[in-house]
């Protein structure tokens, strides 16, 4: 697998933190700006870990290691200083303007809160073996909430699933502030900024796979992604080429999305779900069983040793 001690591009996850930031006594990077009046404080990046510092929980029959706040893990440092320069990118000029007017136009039900409007960094546990992909921040949740999945429908969902599945410690997810911590999971999305019409395009998905590239190679626990929906399992092939070891060969032919649709390899195996929308969930073609499942392959892929 790959280690977090190699080198990366300019702009990733491996470049020291500026010295602008601060670092908390948890070794979370910190800081706040205000950009046309949207609020703007960097968040920690999912859960900081210090395998010294654990302790092991059963849920529903299955053996979990929640791991707390602790700076001896360079790994959880380099995935917040990732989140804070996330968070500042201004990359695609049609989705900057997007999330800004949703942000200062908010939704009748949410105007008295102040929304995040800005990219959404990945979170979770920094020694995740499982990733779930989706496609990008909703104009009303994560762009409100600052986090992905939180605070919409689809979120409700799926934080329900891997809570049932055992890879989160609470069924709901609210803010970012709400305690919610995972296990063995971290969750991001192919595109950090919410797109109109929920419709990035082929260019702005291009411009945002670098800041993917940077958090993968972070995780270098990672065995297996959970895609989404058909532009989640695109991007993670996508990804996958750029992180496969030099001389890889690569998956020829390309293969299709479909629910349950597995693909082994390197660096990682794909599994295909679909998108936890509310258009798939109150139709039924989604179901719980149906993602329930998926996550449970998820961890038994994972659980395979390489």
């Amino acid at each position: 697998m790959r280690g977090c001690g190699s080198s990366g591009p300019p702009g990733s996850a491996l470049e020291p933190p500026s010295s602008s930031e601060e670092s908390d006594a948890s070794g979370a990077i910190i800081g706040s700006s205000c950009r046309k009046g949207i609020h703007s404080i960097r968040p920690a990046s999912g859960i900081f870990t210090n395998p010294a510092n654990s302790r092991i929980q059963s849920h529903s029959g299955i053996s979990q290691r929640w791991y707390y706040c602790g700076v001896q893990s360079q790994r959880p440092n380099a995935l917040s200083a990732l989140a804070a320069r996330i968070g500042d990118c201004r990359r695609c000029p049609r989705l900057v303007a997007w999330r800004e007017q949703v942000a200062r136009e908010r939704r009748a039900a949410f105007a008295e809160e102040e929304y995040w409007g800005r990219p959404v960094a990945g979170f979770g546990d920094p020694a995740a073996r499982v990733l779930l992909l989706g496609l990008a921040p909703a104009a009303h949740g994560a762009n409100r909430t600052g986090r992905v999945f939180t605070g919409d429908r689809s979120g409700d969902f799926l934080f329900a699933a891997l809570w049932r599945t055992g890879f989160a410690i609470q069924a709901l997810s609210r803010s970012r502030d709400d305690g919610l911590r995972l296990s063995d999971a971290w969750v991001t999305a192919a595109v950090r900024c919410a797109p109109p019409a929920n419709r990035p395009t082929p260019a702005e998905r291009e411009r945002c796979l670098p800041w993917s590239v940077s958090e993968l190679e972070l995780l270098d626990e990672l065995r297996v992604v959970v895609c989404l929906g058909a532009f989640a399992w695109d991007a993670a092939l996508r990804l996958s080429s750029v992180l496969a070891a030099p001389g890889a060969v690569a998956r020829r032919p390309r293969p299709r999305f479909g629910h349950g649709a597995e693909v082994a390899g390197e660096p990682y195996s794909l599994i295909g779900c679909y998108h936890p929308s509310q258009q798939n969930t109150f139709t039924g073609r989604l179901t719980e069983p149906m993602i329930d499942a998926v996550l449970e392959r998820a961890r038994s892929l994972a659980e395979i040793e390489r």
